[in-house]
């Protein structure tokens, strides 16, 4: 059983598909920072009292 050698459009396809997973994954990183900075920013003892009537 051999296998063949890939083709170069092969090569190019799975260099993108790379790139693209890390900026993908680099955005999903990102987003999650920014929500741990606002929830973890977040001041609760400023926060409005609700008076009951």
């Amino acid at each position: 059983m051999s296998f063949h050698e890939p083709h170069e459009l092969h090569k190019r396809r799975l260099g993108r598909n790379v790139g693209l997973g890390v900026v993908l994954a680099a955005f999903v990183a990102l987003i999650f920072g920014l929500t741990i900075v606002k929830v973890t920013e977040t001041d609760f003892s400023k926060a409005p009292v609700q008076v009951s009537e």
